[in-house]
């Protein structure tokens, strides 16, 4: 007799040598929270836990082949989009989840610290018109969105966070989370937005030290809450939970940023010395 699986959640995304980010990260959070991921590689980074050095983009017929034959096999329970890598990763990526509309699909396409690309604003165009609309939620940074934004208007002195994320919920995106927004050094503050506005927005002390993955343990967190079941609202903030507790035990692997500790509810509490 058969076992019952756990939730099957398939990532797109890059592989991170060092796993602080994409795909290992992506897979290590699922299985933190009773998930098991499945990955469909766009593209290989080489990196260090100062920064990534060079991005091999896989061929796009390679990343549809990768997905399509576990999406046949087995029943995923949702979908995260990481880095695409490329347009034309972007544009089969998007044919492939439009055959799936009844799973939840979690956008992150962003990651600091990549080479610039000369076709970025292709990039980011082709992810607001092919894969935005058909997102569950989209995670980006305030600064991201505002890079994002600038594919449809003009640079703006104001703040325009919640005209940029009503405009891309118009756009069929179910829900915005907008990260670090706001300019207070003390405190990091989410947005979360609907269809009705803002929705919700969290409020957390600003841990010491700069985070390489924090992005990707939010997102992949969020993604396995929805395959468990869970609302969004209430996923959005559990994995925010989730989050700031990896990064409060990040460990130093080597002698650039710290890696959140996924698994940080595994360890033995330290005993206090006599």
């Amino acid at each position: 007799m058969q076992n019952q699986t756990s939730p099957l959640i398939l990532t797109f995304g890059a592989t991170d040598p060092i796993g602080a980010t994409g795909i290992q990260a992506d897979l290590a959070t699922f299985a933190a929270m009773g998930c098991h991921g499945l990955s469909a590689v766009t593209s290989l980074l080489i990196a260090d836990t100062s920064r990534v050095e060079e991005v091999q983009v896989i061929d796009a017929d390679w990343v549809s082949d990768q997905a399509r034959a576990m999406l046949e096999d087995m029943p995923v329970a949702a979908i995260k989009v990481g880095i695409p890598g490329s347009v034309e990763n972007i544009a089969v990526i998007a044919e492939i989840v439009s055959d799936y509309p009844e799973l939840p699909l979690i956008l992150d396409p962003f990651v600091s610290g990549l080479p610039q690309r000369e076709d970025n604003d292709e990039l980011l165009t082709a992810l607001r018109e092919l894969l935005v609309p058909q997102a569950t939620l989209l995670i980006a940074s305030a600064v991201e969105l505002e890079r994002l934004a600038e594919t449809w208007r003009e640079p703006a002195d104001d703040d325009m966070t919640a005209v940029d994320a009503m405009h891309l919920v118009d756009t069929g995106c179910e829900y915005v989370l907008v990260t670090g927004s706001g300019a207070d050094a003390q405190e990091v503050c989410n947005l979360l937005f609907d269809g009705t506005g803002l929705l919700r927005e969290d409020r957390r002390p600003r841990l010491p030290g700069t985070f390489s993955g924090a992005g990707s343990t939010l997102s992949a967190a969020l993604c396995a809450m929805l395959a468990n079941g869970m609302e969004v609202p209430e996923a959005a903030a559990e994995a925010q939970e989730f989050t700031h507790a990896a990064l409060s035990a990040a460990q130093r692997l080597g002698m650039g940023k710290l890696t959140p500790d996924r698994y940080f509810w595994t360890r033995e509490p330290e005993q206090p010395s006599d």
